[in-house]
């Protein structure tokens, strides 16, 4: 039985590609519980405040009424457009919200579909919702799917690799973006490394991007490595 997948490639406007994990229902369930519970304390302290200067009878009850319906909707909307496409549930299940296409939700998108959260819950506890997540590749409830969003996991960002100091090199050719994280990543191994060790891997590299070391003299390779620490430091921002 093939598992589960859950990452998907996109195609961002710019032409980039980037790889994408989908939240599915259990995730986003946790963080609907704990927004939910916010919202409640929200609703609670706007109540003593109420209380606090007075507002009782038709008056009070009239406010409560509108900061209910306020918080019930434009919670989630000002915090997904405002926060990175996460509401305080999603940022601590490490959620966001994202198009179709992987640009951060915008303000209609965000609207239409957490007003179509009425729909979503019918006929209780968000039946149809966890429906049409189960049925959908990609986890959308209705309202995804009419405002073309994605509900994603969003990865910690890593820290910066520590490199060995020294002058930084450009890159003489093109690389993609995977073989700047490779050189990145074989930077930060160096220190950890005997030379003969990096001088082989810097063979591979070499080998890999057309070029052949095996008539390198011992002086050339070592060389080499110190280029690719070089070329490490300039990927990374070093001038």
């Amino acid at each position: 039985m093939p598992l589960l997948d859950t990452v998907r490639t996109i195609e961002t406007p710019e032409g980039v590609s980037i790889r994408l994990r989908l939240a599915g229902p259990a995730p986003r369930a946790l963080a609907w519980l704990i927004d939910a519970f916010f919202q409640i304390v929200i609703l609670f302290v706007f109540q003593m405040l109420l209380g606090g200067l007075g507002l009782f009878g038709g008056l009070g009850l009239g406010i409560s009424l509108i900061a209910l319906f306020l918080i019930q909707w434009f919670y989630p909307v000002l915090f997904e457009v405002y926060s990175q496409g996460a509401t305080p549930g999603k940022k601590a299940l490490g959620l966001a919200v994202l198009q179709d296409d992987g640009v951060p939700v915008g303000w209609s998108a965000s609207v239409v579909r957490n007003l179509l959260r009425t729909v979503d819950f019918l006929p209780m506890l968000y039946a149809f919702g966890l429906c049409s997540m189960l049925l959908n590749r990609n986890f959308k409830r209705l309202g995804d799917i009419v405002a073309r969003t994605i509900v994603v996991h969003r990865d910690k960002p890593r820290p910066l690799q520590k490199l060995p100091p020294g002058p930084a090199l450009p890159l003489p050719v093109w690389l993609s973006s995977s073989e700047q994280q490779l050189i990145v990543a074989f930077a930060a191994r160096v220190p950890r490394l005997t030379l003969d060790r990096a001088q082989e891997l810097t063979q591979i590299f070499h080998s890999e991007t057309g070029k052949n070391d095996r008539q390198h003299a011992h002086a050339t390779l070592q060389a080499d490595v110190v280029s690719l620490l070089g070329y490490a430091r300039h990927i990374v921002g070093e001038r």
